[in-house]
């Protein structure tokens, strides 16, 4: 699959260095990227219950989004202790963010494969990041039907 078609540019660099990451070290960058997980802003702070649930991650995970200047920008809740998943959480938040709905809605839903992260984690934990690009898919469609 050449993921450079479809991919917005930010998140096929981040699928490029971790193509070219070797075992340990992309766990280690999955750590790395959980820690950049920003804060949920202050507009979303005491309305977590009206985010979207991500039911088929193991960790408690919502997630909303909104259109700034016709880009798309992902706002995560995810516990600390659950480092994986916010890893995940903060790819898709920095790759997709400022890109249009059309371009999340077109995104390859196994886009992250050529990653290499199923060397170094459970097929379970790889369903996390499957949910994660569904519910930012769908968020998208939501976003391009008020259009």
């Amino acid at each position: 699959m050449n993921i450079g078609i479809a991919l917005p540019a930010r998140l096929a660099e981040i699928v490029d260095d971790f193509s070219l990451a070797e075992g340990s070290e992309k766990l280690e960058m999955l750590l790395q990227y959980s820690e950049t997980l920003p804060p949920l802003p202050d507009w979303l702070k005491g309305k977590e219950a009206e985010m979207e649930a991500v039911p088929e991650c193991m960790t408690p995970v919502s997630v909303t989004a909104e259109v700034m200047d016709g880009g798309m920008v992902f706002y995560f809740k995810v516990p600390p202790e659950s480092p994986t998943v916010r890893g995940y959480a903060a790819i898709v938040a920095e790759g997709l963010h400022g890109v249009s709905p059309e371009q999340v809605l077109s995104l390859p839903p196994d886009f992250y494969l050529p990653m290499g992260l199923q060397q170094v984690l459970t097929p379970q934990r790889m369903n996390g990041m499957a949910a994660i690009v569904a519910h930012v898919k769908r968020l998208a469609l939501e976003q391009i039907s008020k259009q």
